[in-house]
């Protein structure tokens, strides 16, 4: 198969040839019968480390569902989270999860498995990783010598423990961002100080342990400054931050949208300006679409007894180029490095080179002069025109 007219991130144009789906040529391949991709990007699949099933349900089911939403977005790889129901925390329900995975070969998935059981005592991680968990997750909301013996595991397995900054006293009351709009609306807020103290805290255990710490969808700037200086001062620590977090402020949820109710809540829009500034900075090592759809009977509800999340696999390349390319927010180089490289190495997995003898089916061409609208109620960016259409490589 030969491909004619493909475009780097760079601007560079170039032809592609193919066989047996490897790549045999790269640059001005002469074909007189060839597919012209009429300048399309050709790019690798995205990696997203923070995906939930469908209401949280674990099974069979609801992975399919998710891996044919990764494949129309454009996503190669995805990391499941273990707050599921059931979730991830024994070696029953993680041979569960395996099993409802083992059959997917569209996309690679990998599992972590959950620091914490339901009564907030330590799970059994070092049975949980040698049977072929990715690594741990843990809540903050988990007491100081809990988090403590998770470091020590994660020190004697080398892994990097992922880790939910929260407060259980702060979460279990509040439904959306403490501020002028949750006064507005009258409903109880959750404190940016529900993240900010407990990143502080991870950040010395991570200190102290010596331990690498991945900090799932941060929201707060101040978060992103604390664990700025620490890197600088040797700690081995990252930061996610969510798309929705960069696009939309806690103002999408008045009128009581519930499809703004997401974890953790959407913050105001000077905070969001402040996380955009730090992306642009270079303070965000991986982005996440923070996929986490749910059925209409969990969002058409009163906004305090919705479920939380959005849906937004199946839109992830055109919503990253439309949202922050097309709008000059950042180059299409730095979402390849947050949402593809980085990630890619957290993940321990190897990130595909344009190079002969690599499966092209590694790789995706992204039309960004075509364009359509999200038809999807449960996304935050429902009726929105997005562009980028996203074709499959063979």
């Amino acid at each position: 198969m030969v491909y004619k007219n493909f475009q780097l991130p760079d601007g560079t144009r170039l032809d592609i040839e193919t066989q047996n789906g490897k790549i045999i040529k790269i640059g001005k391949v002469e074909s007189s019968n060839a597919k012209d991709m009429k300048g399309a990007y050709i790019l690798p699949k995205l990696v997203d480390l923070n995906v939930r099933l469908k209401d949280g349900t674990l099974s069979a089911k609801t992975v399919q569902e998710c891996v044919q939403d990764a494949q129309v977005g454009g996503v190669g790889h995805i990391v499941l989270q273990p707050d599921s129901n059931p979730p991830i925390d024994d070696e029953v329900v993680l041979e569960y999860a395996q099993n409802a995975i083992k059959e997917t070969k569209e996309i690679g998935i990998d599992l972590l498995i959950d620091a914490l059981q339901e009564d907030l005592s330590l799970s059994n991680i070092a049975i949980l990783l040698k049977k072929g968990a990715l690594s741990a997750r843990m809540s903050t909301i988990a007491k100081n010598d809990i988090a403590m013996k998770v470091a020590q595991y994660m020190q004697m397995y080398k892994r990097a423990l992922f880790c939910k900054a929260e407060d259980n006293s702060l979460i279990s009351a509040g439904v959306m961002f403490e501020g002028d709009v949750s006064s507005k609306l009258g409903l109880a807020g959750i404190p940016e100080l529900s993240e900010v103290v407990h990143v502080s805290r991870m950040i010395e255990i991570a200190r102290y342990y010596d331990i690498a710490i991945h900090f799932q969808s941060i929201a707060s700037p101040r978060s992103l400054e604390m664990i700025e200086k620490a890197k600088n001062e040797g700690v081995k620590l990252s930061a996610e931050v969510s798309l929705h977090h960069l696009v939309f402020s806690d103002l999408a949820c008045e009128n009581f949208n519930t499809t703004a109710k997401i974890d953790p809540p959407l913050v105001d829009e000077s905070m969001r300006k402040e996380l955009i500034k730090a992306l642009q900075n270079g303070r965000v090592e991986t982005l996440t679409l923070l996929h986490q759809p749910s059925s209409p009977v969990n969002k058409e509800v009163a906004f305090y007894d919705a479920a939380y999340g959005s849906s937004a696999l199946s839109d992830a390349w055109a919503l990253y180029y439309t949202k922050l390319v097309k709008s000059g927010i950042v180059s299409l180089e730095d979402v390849v490095k947050t949402a593809v490289e980085n990630p890619s190495r957290l993940a321990g997995i190897e990130v595909p080179k344009l190079e002969i003898g690599e499966s092209i089916e590694k790789f995706v061409a992204l039309d960004v002069d075509s364009s359509y609208k999200v038809s999807n109620s449960n996304s935050l960016y429902n009726g929105e025109e997005i562009f980028g259409k996203t074709t499959y490589l063979s």
